[in-house]
């Protein structure tokens, strides 16, 4: 364990399973208490455990990042306890399953707003105050590659998370020379709870993520944790606005082909 984030306070969203749960753990890693934020109590618990169990620190706050009134709950707790948030990862997303646009509704699109977009907006609100009375901090925000590229598996998901790199650039050029820095990750190709590439791609698939990766595998977790914890620490104090694709490569070699399956696109070709 380095000292890189010691004494800090990092608050993590979406911490009990995949990429939100291995920030937190590489955060407490470096010194940091991890704040573990997540709806769902005993994933949360577990994520708690490891850090704990490791030697780190971490405290578990059950709550819906999607309901402002269980935001505002949590921010004043969390500041009534800790005094401060000195890095916010905004990290909760999901899909809900990609279908076409005209195989959706304005009530799934509400849904995909509030799970990609609407707690980023809250959580960033209920914290952003106290940072800016210190003149520091650091917020990332989890996007992904789909918000950089078209994405045919669902436009409205690919809409909201091209939202989330457009705010983070707005916000950090706002905020400027306050202090606060707003950085973002755009994510590909990771095993995540959405997203279990470890069940979907069959054995005799394996060998082609050589293939459809450019750096030759699928990712894990602990790779996006690891540049969520740069954009954290002082290493990276003089980048603010930028989202980093964290894809392996997958942005810069293409994107998605035309299949006969049911989706219409895949990003994995059998046969490229």
């Amino acid at each position: 364990m380095d000292a890189r984030l010691q004494g800090r306070v990092a608050l993590i969203s979406g911490a009990g399973a995949g990429i939100g749960r291995a920030a937190a753990e590489v955060l407490a890693e470096h010194g940091a208490l991890s704040l573990v934020v997540d709806v769902d109590a005993g994933r949360a618990a577990e994520t708690g455990h490891n850090i704990t169990a490791a030697g780190g620190q971490a405290l578990v706050e059950v709550a819906d990042v999607r309901d402002p009134a269980q935001v505002e709950a949590l921010a004043k707790r969390v500041l009534a306890e800790h005094g401060r948030v000195d890095v916010l990862v905004n990290n909760v997303g999901h899909h809900l399953g990609p279908r076409p646009f005209l195989e959706g509704d304005p009530a799934r699109w509400r849904e995909l707003y509030a799970v990609n977009l609407e707690h980023v907006l809250l959580c960033t609100r209920a914290f952003l105050p106290r940072m800016l009375e210190r003149r520091a901090g650091s917020i990332i925000n989890v996007s992904s590659i789909e918000g950089l590229r078209g994405y045919p598996g669902d436009p409205v998901y690919g809409a909201f998370k091209a939202a989330v790199v457009h705010f983070t650039r707005c916000l950090a050029v706002e905020l400027g020379a306050t202090g606060v820095r707003v950085n973002g990750i755009a994510p590909d190709v990771t095993e995540s709870l959405q997203v279990p590439y470890a069940r979907m791609v069959p054995p005799e698939q394996q060998h082609l993520w050589s293939t459809w990766v450019p750096v030759g595998r699928m990712g894990v977790p602990r790779d996006q944790a690891d540049v969520v914890l740069f954009l954290a620490s002082d290493e990276s104090r003089f980048v603010t606005g930028h989202t980093i694709p964290t894809d392996g490569g997958t942005g810069a070699a293409g994107g998605w082909f035309r299949t006969r399956h049911r989706a219409g696109f895949t990003n994995r070709p059998l046969d490229p």
